[in-house]
């Protein structure tokens, strides 16, 4: 039984990793291919190497912003092999380097022509009149995604005005190409561009228009929502009329309430239950923002959306490890429950540790469900409390190295870890766990805030 486990997990492995280099060298196609073919052919005579420089510099990032709408579109086909939490995280940062290249694509045209300056003017012709827009359109883009909290900005203004920046910026920057026709000369290589935008189009058509449709085909409605301790919900959907989704534990949806798949107003959420229950969903939600103070204004009957499941935070995609390590920090419990909940009904034996940081006890959310899977389960459950009660016998104030050893066998480094929580926590415990000699690969975080 154990070798079968030992080939069914190698399999699972490669497949992740054929699908991870395949879909990187497909992105760095996408990335490339556009600049290359544009030194194919005939080439404008008489640039230098600067003004050549900051051309390919301006093709490189609009290159890159088409891919943008790619990584964004949730085919769930090309997040598996990493996750769709990575691949937001990349989205986040290939966009500054984007937007870089696009910033030093003038100025270095500036510096080597100075009378580009009069572009600037509002009676500039109007393709450079397009650029410049372009490029205030990616500048605001930046800034109210980089500081969108600081900003104060809704979560659902903000996510309307990404979109829009976005288009805008695209659409603009093709019409500033077409208008300054510089090695796109030949048709062929305007058609290379064209082909580029039409795909970009139907990548729009396809998130805003096909998937919203195919989404309310299969609609939930609420079943009942609990309160939890720590000003948090558990909110129990079924599906309306079809089967449900197949997911595994630990994943996550994006949760559409009270508005229709179209509204662009949905919400990522961990599923918290069981995966061997697909007819009853769980997410255990907290009070953190404008949207999540309503969960409990949420009556049974009301319909919802889901569209999912995402995510690579799962045993599923270990399933011959010896042992496994949660590491949970307020909130970050509700995908730990989901694995917990489904080892349980599986009737695995396996040894197991949790690690929940809290501030105290009487805000431990799932605390008294954790104490019954502590009798279904192996599972050694450590608490930590940053303000414990005056009688607290167990550990205080933060997951540390120390309090990982006290704990943790002595072959940890064999075990698989799980971490979900504040940031702050999650690279504390990663620090920790390196100097412990646990190798990179066993240590999986889930990415807690995406935007």
């Amino acid at each position: 039984m154990a070798a079968t486990n030992s080939i069914i997990s190698m399999a699972i492995k490669h497949n992740y990793v054929i699908r991870g280099v395949l879909w990187t060298g497909f992105y760095l196609l996408l990335v490339i291919l556009p600049l290359g073919m544009l030194l194919l052919g005939k080439v404008p005579p008489g640039t230098v190497f600067g003004w050549d420089f900051a051309v390919a510099l301006g093709f490189s990032a609009l290159a890159i912003m088409f891919t943008m709408f790619l990584l964004t579109a949730r085919f769930k086909w090309t997040t598996r092999a990493f996750g769709i939490d990575i691949i937001y995280y990349f989205h986040r940062w290939i966009a500054l380097v984007a937007f870089v290249l696009l910033l030093a694509h003038p100025l270095i045209l500036v510096s080597e022509e100075p009378l580009l300056l009069e572009y600037l003017k509002p009676d500039a012709p109007w393709h450079m009149l397009a650029g410049n827009v372009a490029l205030a359109a990616v500048f605001l883009l930046v800034i109210t995604s980089v500081w969108r909290k600081a900003l104060h900005f809704h979560y659902d203004a903000w996510r309307f005005l990404h979109a829009v920046f976005a288009v805008l910026a695209v659409g603009l920057a093709m019409i500033h190409i077409v208008g300054v026709n510089y090695y796109i000369g030949t048709p062929w290589k305007r058609e290379l561009w064209l082909v580029l935008a039409v795909s970009v189009v139907l990548l729009l058509l396809h998130v805003r228009i096909v998937r919203p449709l195919l989404i309310m085909r299969h609609r939930y409605h609420v079943v009942d929502v609990s309160p939890e301790r720590g000003d948090t919900w558990t909110m129990t959907v079924t599906p309306d009329g079809h089967p449900g989704m197949a997911f595994m534990p630990g994943q996550f949806v994006w949760l559409n309430l009270w508005h229709s798949p179209f509204a662009m107003r949905e919400h990522p959420f961990s599923v918290a239950s069981s995966a061997l229950e697909p007819q009853h969903m769980q997410f255990t939600i907290k009070r953190l923002g404008d949207f999540t103070s309503t969960i409990n204004k949420v009556k049974p009957g009301q319909y919802l959306y889901l569209d999912g499941p995402f995510g690579a935070f799962s045993i599923d995609r270990y399933p011959d490890a010896s042992g496994y390590v949660f590491v949970a920090g307020g909130i970050g419990i509700a995908p730990i429950l989901s694995m917990l909940r489904t080892l349980a009904d599986r009737g695995d034996r396996r040894s197991l540790w949790l690690f929940y940081a809290y501030r105290n006890l009487e805000r431990l959310t799932a605390y008294e469900e954790l104490q019954v899977l502590q009798q279904r389960l192996r599972l050694h459950m450590v608490i930590v409390l940053n303000d414990p009660p005056t009688d607290w016998m167990g550990e205080r104030g933060f997951i540390t190295r120390e309090v990982l050893q006290r704990h943790l066998p002595g072959d940890h480094a064999a075990l698989e870890y799980f971490l979900c929580g504040p940031t702050p926590m999650t690279v504390s415990v990663e620090r920790s766990l390196g100097t412990m000699e646990v190798p990179l690969r066993r240590v999986h975080t889930e990415l807690f805030d995406m935007v």
